[in-house]
């Protein structure tokens, strides 16, 4: 709405990528501030809380009355940020806006079948949600393949010249990354607060990518991969960034309310959005490293558990493994902060070092 208000009264500031970016930012902050007490009310009077898993740590159980599904309510008022300030004839900012909405409709789904059958597994199959978001990123990756022609060669960090091109091979990758960074992020999403800010970081980074990928002057001094229009996607992050702040507000410990899979499955698909748009797919790996290292702590418990009926945590995903070792959550959630943002510092490197 604001680029084309530029175009109708030529008020320059609203042409710029940054200050729309800014707008979008403070919009869905103060959105999710204003709606979040408004959800949490309705939530408790409808005890729509999602149930605890039987086997989590004892200190969860104190935890099954909190509200669940506040995912809901930022990526609604992202939603409408959005809307208000980003262009909606760029196909990047469509693609980023279809991850959030149909990811965030599987994660609703979910939620929605475990409140009201009252139990942890009366959710979405695994199966079945993995089918959901197969079909979801096939129709965003076709996208991008078909309608923006989007580059399909493979580059990895810190190396300026791409490896290969992937050809039509590229949409089976880019499916790969998407649902792999949606469910890395729902395996994280267990501690008050431990998933929001690690997804904050990563959002930050990838749109320091992205912006500089969309910019052609930037793009050509830093030597990095030129997306044209690609830009636009930054007010998106920016939104969705704003909508995160605003919901840590109510999710930091202790937590007054939960995103649930609705929050958690969407935010992992735009994290995997941004990196398939900067070409950042192996980055993402050091980007959402505590996304990684909660992943790969579940299967090697299952795997080992499998082949040779030993655990290696005590808990699997690892949070929960440091929870039943009595470390006190406030201090895994914090600890795990600082991994990120250190990883997430690394990351940005490869802004210069190519």
């Amino acid at each position: 709405m604001f680029y084309f208000l530029y175009q109708l009264t030529s008020i320059n500031i609203f042409q710029y990528i940054t200050v729309r970016a800014g707008f979008a930012f403070f919009f869905s902050f103060i959105l999710t501030l204003y709606l979040m007490p408004k959800f949490i009310r309705w939530a408790k009077a409808r005890n729509a809380s999602q149930p605890i898993y039987d086997l989590a740590p004892k200190t969860h159980q104190q935890k099954g009355k909190t509200p669940t599904m506040g995912g809901l309510v930022f990526l609604c008022a992202s939603t409408i940020a959005i809307l208000i300030n980003a262009r909606m004839d760029n196909l990047f900012v469509i693609g980023g806006l279809a991850c959030l909405v149909l990811f965030g409709l599987i994660g609703v789904q979910d939620d929605l079948s475990k409140i009201l059958g009252k139990s942890n597994t009366a959710g979405l199959s695994p199966r079945g949600k993995l089918v959901l978001q197969i079909a979801a990123s096939l129709v965003i990756a076709l996208t991008l393949y078909l309608a923006v022609d989007m580059n399909t060669h493979f580059f990895i960090p810190f190396y300026k010249f791409p490896l290969f091109d992937m050809h039509l091979f590229a949409i089976a990758f880019w499916i790969l990354v998407m649902v792999s960074a949606s469910n890395a992020v729902n395996l994280t999403d267990g501690l008050d607060g431990l998933a929001t800010v690690p997804s904050i970081f990563s959002i930050l980074s990838l749109g320091v990518f992205v912006y500089v990928g969309g910019n052609a002057y930037l793009s050509g001094y830093l030597l990095l991969p030129k997306v044209g229009g690609s830009g636009e996607v930054v007010i998106v992050a920016t939104a969705v960034m704003g909508s995160l702040v605003g919901f840590l507000w109510f999710n930091c410990y202790p937590a007054e309310v939960f995103m649930g899979d609705s929050g958690s499955l969407s935010i992992g698909s735009f994290i995997g959005y941004m990196a398939i748009i900067s070409k950042n797919e192996i980055l993402l790996f050091l980007v959402g490293f505590v996304f990684v290292l909660e992943t790969v702590s579940v299967i090697l418990q299952v795997g080992s558990y499998k082949t040779r009926k030993k655990r290696i945590f005590l808990m699997a995903p690892i949070h929960h493994h440091f929870e039943v070792k009595g470390w006190p959550e406030n201090k895994i959630i914090v600890r795990f902060w600082i991994l990120a943002l250190m990883s997430n510092l690394l990351a940005l490197t490869a802004l210069k070092i190519r």
